[in-house]
């Protein structure tokens, strides 16, 4: 048996109607899950994902909400379990920015982003598990109960001034996810994150677009290139895998160096 294969496996990916969920969500679907993409307003973009995915042979299905809003998390699950019975993978995505200097900050742009950002992978998160528990091992579909992938950031050991609310939902996802692994691991549930550096995708267009703004962002990642949605997404298949079945409780970087702090590699 291919340990890559997830046939038979039912992921969720929030935020997946583009970007790095929208990736994931692609890749996840090539290697057999039935999966569904999570969005909150984009039901075009979502539903073209559902038909490239349906186009390359595989299955998708889109649902509406607002990972911060505990009712419509809820729905979203109800809706998911009446559909394809269960779930197997949660990939927790969904994430944005509302930047300002830390003394320009409203508590609005703050809440927003701790909303979605971290709260978010609490609801989403906790209702997965539930379902692991309740269903527990099934050894012909793998060997854990369940699988939580939480996005992270290099942001959270990086601080960043200008995007305070940022830094800060990204160092919660970190205890929020090490907390949980440490819970649920009796259960034989696994939970990790993934810490993208700089990847190409429209959130941050304006950083890579123009040969100077990529020159300037060169200069923090040592490996020389910026990544791409794909290297998340082959990533978070290789997590939901069995091959990584003795990974819990972690957070891989996947920054290109970025983390390696590369303004000190001079001597300081």
């Amino acid at each position: 048996m291919n340990t890559y294969s997830l046939q038979g496996q039912v992921a969720l990916v929030t935020g997946a109607d583009s970007g790095i969920g929208k990736g994931v969500a692609i890749e996840l679907a090539k290697a057999g899950a039935k999966v569904i993409i999570n969005h909150v307003d984009a039901h075009q973009l979502a539903q073209q994902t559902v038909d490239e995915i349906a186009t390359a042979g595989g299955e998708a299905y889109a649902i509406h909400a607002d990972v911060s809003n505990e009712a419509e998390v809820q729905a979203m699950f109800t809706e998911m379990l009446n559909k394809y019975g269960t779930i197997d993978i949660l990939v927790n995505n969904a994430g944005l920015q509302r930047d300002a200097k830390f003394v320009d900050m409203t508590l609005e742009q703050w809440q927003t982003v701790i909303n979605i950002n971290l709260t978010g992978q609490f609801l989403c998160a906790r209702e997965a598990a539930k379902e692991f528990i309740r269903r527990g091992v099934v050894p012909t579909v793998s060997k854990a109960a369940g699988k939580i992938i939480c996005m992270s950031s290099v942001h959270e050991v990086i601080p960043w001034g200008g995007h305070v609310n940022y830094a800060s939902s990204k160092g919660g996802v970190m205890m929020l996810m090490k907390s949980m692994a440490q819970e649920l691991a009796p259960h034989h549930i696994r939970v990790m994150s993934i810490a993208p550096g700089a990847i190409e995708t429209h959130i941050n267009v304006s950083a890579w677009n123009t040969t100077a703004a990529l020159n300037k962002l060169l200069t923090l990642i040592p490996y020389d290139r910026v990544g791409v949605t794909s290297d998340i997404a082959k990533l978070a298949v290789w997590l939901a895998s069995d091959d990584a079945d003795y990974i819990t409780g972690t957070t891989i970087f996947m920054d290109g160096g970025m983390t390696l702090y590369p303004g000190f590699a001079d001597n300081g």
